[in-house]
């Protein structure tokens, strides 16, 4: 009941100047669901080799990105963390960033 009342009263007041039309902490925000570039583009295999694929998947840290960031599907994202871990061990990537401070 008050949580309804709150909105009547938050609703009938004049929007200021500074963020006007905007409702500032309200609402959901949505986001585009992902797709996964591996299943969008068949082309693309995930191989230990082909570095410049898999920069794409670290951090600028050098850190393996989650799948929550990537889109890429669970089985996918488990190929693609042993390919990174495979070019590490190979010396094909670096296990850190490139500046050492």
């Amino acid at each position: 009941m008050a949580y309804r009342e709150r909105d009547k009263r938050e609703d009938s007041e004049e929007p200021s100047e500074e963020g006007a039309g905007e409702e500032r902490g309200r609402g959901r925000f949505f986001r585009k669901p992902k797709v996964d570039p591996f299943e969008a583009d068949k082309t693309l295999k995930i191989d230990y080799k082909d570095v410049e694929l898999l920069k794409r998947f670290l951090s600028p840290e050098g850190k393996i990105r989650p799948r929550r960031q990537t889109g890429v599907s669970a089985s996918n994202q488990r190929k693609l963390a042993r390919a990174i871990k495979r070019a590490r061990h190979l010396a094909l990537l670096s296990y850190t960033d490139e500046s050492m401070e």
